[in-house]
């Protein structure tokens, strides 16, 4: 019986040790920048910094979370493997809209980021919230020299406004 609870506790505090080395080793968003206005129709950059102490960022995980319509599927874009340790750049969201980008004007939404490495583990969340504007002149730009002009890739995500409820695409799927 003793034998039994001391195997038993060696595998629980083992698991536990493997659960801390796990999240010890989690990617870390650093530092991220977006602007909050932005014209309907424009492409959305939205800049981070990450990093990994063991260098295997797999993905960069994006939801978007707009006002009269709810949550939108999981978007994942995939992190080059030259940037799987440290990563510095953006990703982009288009913004043109299924009904015409000029329905979106005056909406909100947030964007929520994590990055995933190959473990399966995820960075904390950062939550960026845009609002779309027709007098917006041009997008806010990081502070020099702040984040590379990296491309990261797209967020894949195709937004919706509160019109383009009541419409069908092909197939009869909402755009």
């Amino acid at each position: 019986m003793i034998k039994k609870y001391i195997a038993l506790s060696i595998v629980g505090l083992a698991s536990l040790f493997w659960i801390g080395m796990a999240n010890a080793a989690s990617p870390v968003i650093t530092s991220h920048f977006a602007s909050s206005d932005l014209r309907p129709g424009d492409n959305w950059k939205i800049y981070l910094k990450a990093s990994d102490s063991d260098g295997d960022m797999k993905y960069i995980v994006a939801t978007v979370k707009q006002a009269g319509v709810g949550v939108y599927p999981v978007s994942l874009t995939r992190i080059r493997e030259e940037n799987r340790k440290d990563l510095s750049g953006y990703v982009y969201l288009n913004t043109m809209g299924g009904s015409g980008y000029s329905s979106l004007s005056f909406y909100s939404l947030t964007l929520t980021l994590w990055v995933q490495d190959r473990a399966g583990n995820f960075s904390d969340p950062v939550e960026v919230p845009l609002t779309f504007g027709s007098r917006v002149e041009a997008q806010a730009i990081p502070p020099a020299g702040s984040y590379q002009e990296q491309d990261l890739g797209p967020v894949m995500i195709f937004l919706r406004s509160m019109s383009a409820q009541n419409e069908t695409g092909i197939s009869g799927l909402l755009p």
